[in-house]
């Protein structure tokens, strides 16, 4: 089976519009990490989310966001650095940009680094959902 891109199959300012859409959702998705707003960020992942952090440890949604709202996980800086590329293949969208990210782990300050993202997201009953997010530590 091929998948064809939105741009083939309904114009490229219909691309543009989703390509966006996109882009804001993983904004808004990194603001309700930072802001701890974890109502939003539910809603901003989807129930099989599975992140893999720069470690290689593989975290469900309940998990990670479990462990933002109970402060064992505190950003306080989670900024975009670059522009934020979008790939669309109909209902899924795969981003990849740099940020630069502060935290807290168990209460243990990290400093300031950067990383590259990469993250699949599908439209799902309407709406952009992460499903998958993947971090890169930049030496």
């Amino acid at each position: 089976m091929t998948t064809r891109s939105l741009e083939h199959e309904e114009g490229p300012n219909r691309a543009a519009a989703e390509a966006e859409a996109i882009r804001a959702a993983e904004r808004e998705r990194l603001r309700s990490l930072v802001d701890k707003d974890i109502e939003r960020a539910r809603q901003l992942h989807a129930d099989d989310f599975q992140l893999t952090n720069p470690e290689g440890a593989t975290l469900s949604k309940d998990h990670y966001l479990g462990a933002i709202a109970s402060g064992e996980l505190d950003y306080s800086v989670f900024g975009v650095d670059s522009r934020i590329d979008v790939r669309l293949h109909g209902d899924a969208g795969i981003i990849r940009y740099r940020s630069r990210i502060e935290v807290a782990f168990q209460m243990q300050r990290m400093p300031l680094h950067r990383f590259w993202h990469t993250d699949l997201y599908e439209r799902r009953t309407g709406r952009w959902q992460v499903v998958w997010s993947h971090a890169t530590r930049i030496n």
